[in-house]
C-alpha cells in the first residue's frame, strides 16, 4: 500500500442519522479489497458496526477506523477512514474524528437533503477547517431529488456547491450517473454488485440538462481561479478537463467550495467514482497547513510541525478503546515517524509514555507495524496516562496540540451497586468508560450517597448502562433520568468580602479577599483574552500586594470549586466572571486553606447579592410529520412549553423546528409514534440553557 505522502488520504464519511453512512463505507471497503462480501447495516452484518449495540439498533455509536487501497489513474493510494455516527448522542465521535481529518465526505439523503444533524456535523468541519466533498446518497429511494438536496446544500449550510454529477433517473428508475466533467455516463451493474461499471455516452433524453449542469460546473470553477478565469473569458472552448478538475481542487482544499457527488450505496451505484473524487478533490497530509501548537513552557509561545517524518515527532491522541490486552490507543501523527519501542511525553501532564506496539487498524482487527510516518493513523498499546486530546511528542522538542471541545453533558440519572464486590467493579467500569468517552461524566453525590452519571441524551445513558450490566457484567440499578440544570447570575454584584477566620489552640487560620461579580460569556472571554474554564472566568485585579502572590491561586481554586458544586441549587454555576480585587493577610495565620475558604465565601455571599437565576437546557427539535398529524404535533409541543421556530413543506410531509425544554422531552419518540400512526419522526439536538420560569424553579430547587 503507498505510503508517499501525495498518496494519502485521511478522511471521515459523516453525516445526519439514516442517511447511509455505514453502507458507503461498506462499499468502500469492498471495492477496494478490503472485504469480499458487503456487510449490510440492516441485516446487523456491517464490519464498521462491530459492537453489539451497534448490530442490534442498526445505527452506529462509535467512530469505526480503517485503511484501504484504491487506484486512480494508475497510481496506488492509501485512504485512511474514519466511519462516524450520525446520532446527535455520540456527537463526540464526530468532533473527535474530525479534529484529526485531512477531509470529510458528508452524506446527505436523496430525498431529505440537508436535515438537523447534517447541519451540527457541517459546523463541528468548520470549526476544525475540514474541506468536504458532498455525496447525496439513496438516489434509488422513492421521491429522492437531487435538484432539491443540492439546492438545499447552498440554501442550508450557506455552502457553494459544485455538481460533478447527475444521476440518470432517480427511484425505482436509477441506472447510473452522469460524469458533468467528462460529459460520458457510467452504469454499475447489478449483476456484479455493482463492481463492473460501463462507460457511455449520455442518454439523448438528458443531454440538455447535462449541458446545462456542465456549463454552471465551468462557470462555478473558472471563479475559484483567476488565471482560468481570463482563459475561459477570452476563449471558453480552451479551458481544459484537466484545468478544471485542478482549480475545483484547489477551491476545495482551502473551503471556498464543495463538488457534489450522487448515487445508492445500498444499490452499489456510484461508489467508486466517489473514492476517485476523494482523491481528485480531498487534500493530502502535506497539502493542509502545518500543525500547530504551543510550548509547553511558554503557552503564548506558537509553534509548528511540518510534514516530514525526518521532523520531530508530533502526535495526538483522539481516542481510547478498552481492551482485554490493555487500553487501545488512536493517534494521528502529525510530523515525524512513530517507531515501536519509542518513548514519548506527554507535556500535558509531564508523564512519559511508551509505545510497545502499533497497528493499523481495520474496525475490529488490528495489523502489527513496526513503524508509522507522519499523516498515518494507527492505534497503540503501552500508553498508561494519555487520554483524548493529550499531545504525544519527543522530550527533547515538546509541542502541544490544539484541544478538543468537549460538549457538557445535558442529562444525569443515578446508579447505584448491587453489592459490595459489585461497588468496586461498578468504581472501574465508570473510569474505564470516562477514559473511552469524554462527553460522559460520573461523581459520587455525598449528599444522597448516589453514583450520578451524565451523558448527551437517554439513548447515551442506555448505551453506558447496558455497556456496565452486559459487557463488564457488573450488577447495578439505574433511576430516572434527570435534567442537568446550571445557575447563573441575574446582575453583577461589587465589592463582596469574604473572610475566613478560625482561632484554634496555637496557629489560627485567616484568609480575606474581596471580589466582584458579573454576568460573562465565551465570546466576551474570547474577546478581552481571559481563560474561561467551566465556563467561569476568574481575574486577578489586585494592586499593591494586599494577598501575598502564593495565596491567589488558592482564591481561585475556591472560586472554582464553589461554581462547580453549586451556589443557590447545588447545579454548576456558569457564564460568570468573578475578579479579585482586594484583601488582607495575616503573617502567621494566612495559608491557602485558609484564602480558599475566603474565595468560597465571597463566591457564595456574591451570587446572593447579584441574585442568582436557574438555568435549563433547551433542545432544538425537528418533526417530520405527514400533514395529517400537524395539529397533533403543534399541540403537543404547546404542552411541553415548546416554541415553534420554523415549518416547512418538503412535498407531502411538513418539516417543524421546534425549541424545547429538555425537561418536557423524555420519551416524546413514543408519543410522537402514538400521535402520528407511527409516521412522524423526530431529532433532538442540544441548543442553549436558557432561564427557567421563577415558580418552575422554586419546585426544581425544593425537588432537588
Amino acid at each position: 500500500m503507498a505510503t508517499d505522502l501525495r498518496h494519502t488520504r485521511n478522511i471521515g464519511i459523516c453525516a445526519h442519522i439514516d442517511a447511509g453512512k455505514t453502507t458507503v463505507t461498506e462499499r468502500i471497503l469492498y471495492y477496494t479489497g478490503k472485504n469480499y462480501k458487503m456487510g449490510e447495516v440492516h441485516e446487523g452484518t456491517a464490519t464498521m458496526d462491530f459492537l453489539q449495540e451497534e448490530q442490534e439498533r442498526g445505527i452506529t455509536i462509535q467512530s469505526a477506523a480503517t485503511t484501504c487501497p484504491w487506484v486512480r489513474n494508475g497510481e496506488d493510494y492509501k485512504i485512511n477512514l474514519i466511519d462516524t455516527p450520525g446520532h446527535v448522542d455520540f456527537t463526540i465521535e464526530v468532533e473527535r474524528s474530525l479534529r484529526v481529518l485531512d477531509g470529510a465526505v458528508a452524506v446527505f439523503d436523496g430525498k431529505e437533503g440537508v436535515e438537523a444533524q447534517s447541519e451540527t456535523v457541517w459546523r463541528q468541519a468548520d470549526r476544525y477547517k475540514v474541506p468536504r466533498i458532498c455525496f447525496i446518497n439513496k438516489m434509488d429511494k422513492l421521491g429522492a431529488d437531487f435538484e432539491y438536496s443540492f439546492n438545499s446544500i447552498r440554501a442550508r449550510l450557506g455552502a457553494n456547491p459544485i455538481a460533478v454529477q447527475y444521476p440518470i433517473g432517480s427511484g425505482n428508475e436509477l441506472e447510473g450517473i452522469i460524469d458533468l466533467l467528462g460529459m460520458k455516463a457510467y452504469y454499475f451493474d447489478a449483476d456484479e454488485k455493482g463492481a463492473v461499471v460501463t462507460e457511455k455516452e449520455i442518454p439523448p433524453h438528458l443531454m440538455d440538462k447535462a449541458r446545462a449542469w456542465h456549463h454552471a460546473l465551468v462557470e462555478l470553477a473558472v471563479e475559484l481561479d483567476d488565471s482560468l478565469m481570463e482563459k475561459y473569458l477570452e476563449d471558453e472552448t480552451t479551458v481544459t478537463p484537466d484545468e478544471i478538475r485542478a482549480s475545483i481542487r484547489k477551491g476545495t482544499i482551502d473551503r471556498r467550495c464543495n463538488p457534489v457527488f450522487c448515487g445508492a450505496a445500498l444499490r452499489n451505484v456510484g461508489v467508486q467514482r466517489l473514492l476517485d473524487g476523494v482523491i481528485d478533490y480531498l487534500p493530502a497530509p502535506d497539502e493542509v497547513p502545518e500543525v500547530e501548537g504551543t510550548d509547553p513552557r511558554d503557552s503564548e509561545k506558537k509553534l509548528t510541525r511540518p510534514h516530514a517524518e525526518d521532523a520531530s515527532l508530533s502526535a495526538l491522541v483522539f481516542k481510547v478503546v478498552n481492551d482485554a490486552h490493555g487500553d487501545l490507543t488512536y493517534m494521528r501523527i502529525y510530523s515525524g515517524t512513530l517507531k515501536k519501542g519509542s518513548r514519548l511525553l506527554n507535556p500535558v501532564n509531564g508523564k512519559k509514555e511508551n509505545i510497545s506496539r502499533i497497528f493499523e487498524m481495520h474496525a475490529q482487527n488490528r495489523d502489527p507495524l513496526e513503524e508509522a510516518g507522519c499523516g498515518s493513523i494507527v492505534a497503540v498499546i503501552g500508553v498508561k496516562d494519555s487520554y483524548t486530546g493529550d499531545t504525544l511528542c519527543d522530550a527533547d522538542d515538546p509541542i502541544v496540540l490544539e484541544r478538543m471541545t468537549f460538549p457538557e453533558p445535558v442529562i444525569s440519572m443515578s446508579i447505584e451497586p448491587n453489592g459490595s464486590d459489585d461497588k468496586r467493579r461498578l468504581s472501574e467500569g465508570l473510569a474505564t468508560i470516562r477514559r473511552e468517552d469524554p462527553s460522559f461524566r460520573s461523581h459520587f453525590d455525598e449528599e444522597t450517597g448516589q453514583t450520578i452519571i451524565a451523558g448527551m441524551g437517554e439513548l447515551h445513558l442506555e448505551i453506558i448502562k447496558n455497556k456496565l450490566t452486559r459487557d463488564m457484567k457488573i450488577g447495578c440499578t439505574v433511576g430516572k433520568p434527570r435534567v442537568s440544570y446550571r445557575e447563573t447570575i441575574q446582575g453583577p454584584a461589587k465589592d463582596v468580602r469574604g473572610k475566613f477566620v478560625k482561632q484554634t489552640g496555637g496557629r489560627g487560620q485567616y484568609g480575606d479577599c474581596t471580589v466582584n461579580i458579573e454576568p460573562y460569556t465565551e465570546e466576551q472571554a474570547k474577546a478581552d483574552g481571559v481563560k474561561f474554564v467551566e465556563s467561569v472566568a476568574f481575574v486577578n485585579g489586585i494592586v499593591g500586594g494586599s494577598i501575598p502572590k502564593e495565596f491567589i491561586p488558592s482564591v481561585e481554586a475556591g472560586v472554582r470549586q464553589t461554581a462547580l458544586a453549586g451556589v443557590t441549587a447545588g447545579y454548576p454555576l456558569i457564564n460568570v466572571k468573578v475578579t479579585l480585587i482586594d484583601g488582607s493577610s495575616h503573617a502567621v495565620d494566612s495559608s491557602q486553606i485558609a484564602f480558599e475558604q475566603a474565595g468560597r465565601l465571597a463566591l457564595q455571599m456574591a451570587v446572593a447579592k447579584a441574585g442568582s437565576v436557574l438555568l435549563e437546557p433547551i433542545m432544538k427539535v425537528v418533526i417530520t410529520s405527514p400533514e395529517d398529524y400537524i395539529g397533533n404535533v403543534t399541540g403537543d409541543l404547546n404542552s411541553r412549553r415548546g416554541m415553534i421556530v420554523d415549518s416547512e413543506d418538503r412535498g407531502p410531509v411538513k418539516l417543524i423546528t421546534a425549541e424545547v425544554p429538555l425537561s418536557e422531552m423524555f420519551g416524546y419518540t413514543t408519543t410522537l409514534r402514538g400521535m402520528s400512526q407511527g409516521r412522524a419522526t423526530s431529532t433532538m439536538e442540544f441548543l442553549e440553557y436558557r432561564a427557567m420560569p421563577a415558580s418552575m424553579a422554586k419546585e426544581v430547587i425544593a425537588a432537588g
